[in-house]
């Protein structure tokens, strides 16, 4: 048996195994990725929420349901998107845990076991929250103390303290990488992993907030394969965004954009994407229905001229 044959059945053993949602490039590709975005149709029951998912033809959606939904509401909605084949990507947390507003930081803390505990009952693939930030104003703004030891090991101790809470068997607590706060590259991803030691700690993949350098703007395509490289195994959701930048400027200046209206190598992305096991790919952040509609229609082409099904 050569080398290639042997990596191809020990890769396609180990995602059999359950081992890893992740499949060798040397594996074949499953050919596909659950694309997902908000619901603007209105819906008093999972059957129409499910409806309008499969208006726009998603397979995939975020968590359909508030922090003060009962139980039986929570256990209606997962048997709606399970008989659907639709996967609940993700439960946000957006708040700030590391705070220096001691009240804040508390809020915020009861916020992230509350949505960990919510995407546990209705079997949402993670719950998302960024790390949080030192500054005072904006809750998730820059700021010169937020890449420090110091923030790295409040930042552990924070997430081990709302996994512990919980104690999820299901679903995961994952932070979105931005700029100015950990994580802010797949690396430091990769450290807090081994620093927070939790098996329910995972990765939520955010590639666009990766992007701070002119380097990587360009070489986009390199970094999103190096971060699947390195934390494929980890990921449990990501979203879809696009970026630009400012060239009448002589310093660097990001804006974010529509998918398709940017640089973002959406080739690559889906390709990497296809050959994880249903981690979906969220768009975010658009101002209109029509807009959404736009972006998943581009990501749709791209995923056609490589053979990915979206």
């Amino acid at each position: 048996m050569n080398r290639r044959t042997f990596n191809k059945k020990t890769a396609m053993g180990l995602a059999m195994a359950g081992l890893s949602p992740y499949i060798s490039s040397f594996a074949q590709s499953q050919g596909s990725v659950r694309l997902g975005g908000p619901v603007y149709q209105r819906y008093n029951s999972p059957e129409q929420w499910v409806s309008a998912l499969q208006s726009k033809n998603y397979r995939a959606a975020y968590c359909p349901v508030s922090l003060d939904a009962g139980g039986d509401e929570i256990r209606a909605f997962e048997a709606a998107a399970e008989k659907a084949d639709i996967v609940i990507a993700e439960v946000g947390a957006w708040s700030n845990p590391i705070s220096p507003d001691k009240d804040m930081a508390r809020e915020a803390f009861e916020k992230c076991t509350r949505s960990l505990q919510l995407a546990e009952s209705i079997g949402a693939n993670c719950c998302v929250n960024i790390s949080g930030s030192k500054n005072p104003v904006h809750w998730a703004g820059p700021h010169q103390d937020n890449l420090t030891p110091d923030t790295f090991d409040q930042i552990v101790e924070v997430t081990r303290k709302i996994i512990d809470e919980v104690q999820p068997g299901r679903t995961y607590f994952a932070l979105e990488p931005m700029p100015w706060a950990y994580p802010d590259s797949a690396d430091s991803y990769l450290e807090l992993i081994r620093a927070i030691d939790r098996k329910a700690f995972g990765v939520h993949m955010d590639p666009m907030n990766l992007i701070i350098t002119p380097n990587l703007y360009y070489g986009n395509a390199a970094m999103i394969r190096s971060c699947f490289k390195k934390l494929g195994a980890h990921i449990r959701s990501c979203h879809a965004k696009d970026i630009l930048i400012r060239e009448d400027y002589y310093m660097p200046q990001f804006t974010e954009v529509q998918p398709g209206l940017g640089v973002m190598d959406y080739q690559v992305f889906l390709q990497e994407l296809s050959q994880l096991k249903a981690i979906p790919l969220m768009m975010e952040h658009l101002g209109s229905e029509e807009e959404y509609d736009q972006a998943a229609q581009y990501i749709r082409e791209e995923g056609k001229k490589i053979g990915v099904t979206v």
